[in-house]
């Protein structure tokens, strides 16, 4: 190399020349820079069975809904809400023998919006039908009580999840072995909605923890 460039460098004096130089080099230390970063943020990652950037599995972390924060179960998975009604929306993953996850969707349309507790409790009823055409009112479970001093109620039934026809939300056909848990958490600015649905054994799964991140909610 001495042989090569130094003498050059000697002979040709001229400024054109050496800012030519100057600038490969730079520009090859620069290259040689970003690439041994990249390099180990992609090992670091491939290390890591994390979810995509789209979405972040979390576990012992504050969720701040509104006046709310919640804390999110180990194992679920935040993933980007599907449509600005959803505030929040998580994955959680299907039990061995389910072919479909189940999925948390919150919702919160602001202070006297989104109707009444009722309507929405029956509204969500309504989503499950009996195979057998019974009636789903008269198998759901409603449990009313309280969380940090604020109203909740809370409904659990399983069925036949009817077909979705919801404008802007994918169609969907009917799906039997389906349960719904469904919350309605009131608070002062408005009514905070929580609806879990999946199959049966994944949502059996959750349920527990579904009710501990309920439970979890306290005002900032």
């Amino acid at each position: 190399m001495e042989k090569i460039f130094f003498p050059a460098q000697q002979r040709i004096k001229t400024p054109k020349f050496r800012s030519k130089i100057f600038l490969f080099w730079t520009t090859l230390f620069v290259a040689g820079t970003l690439l041994t970063n990249c390099t180990g943020e992609s090992a670091s990652n491939s290390g890591t069975k994390s979810a995509a950037p789209s979405s972040s599995s979390t576990s012992d972390k504050g969720k701040k809904l509104g006046p709310f924060i919640f804390q999110i179960p180990a194992g679920w998975v935040e993933t980007q809400p599907s449509s600005r009604m959803r505030k929040a929306q998580f994955t959680l993953p299907r039990s061995n023998d389910d072919s479909e996850d189940g999925e948390l969707t919150v919702f919160y349309f602001g202070s006297g919006q989104g109707g009444s507790t009722e309507a929405n409790i029956n509204r969500w009823i309504g989503q499950i039908s009996q195979p057998d055409g019974s009636s789903s009112r008269a198998k759901a479970k409603i449990i009313r009580g309280d969380v940090s001093g604020f109203k909740i109620t809370q409904v659990d039934v399983s069925g036949t999840l009817q077909a979705s026809r919801m404008p802007g939300v994918p169609q969907r056909p009917a799906r039997t072995g389906y349960r719904l848990l469904g919350v309605v958490l009131e608070s002062s600015e408005g009514p905070w909605f929580f609806k879990l649905v999946g199959p049966e054994k994944t949502i059996g799964r959750w349920e527990g923890s579904f009710q501990k991140f309920i439970e979890s909610a306290k005002t900032n």
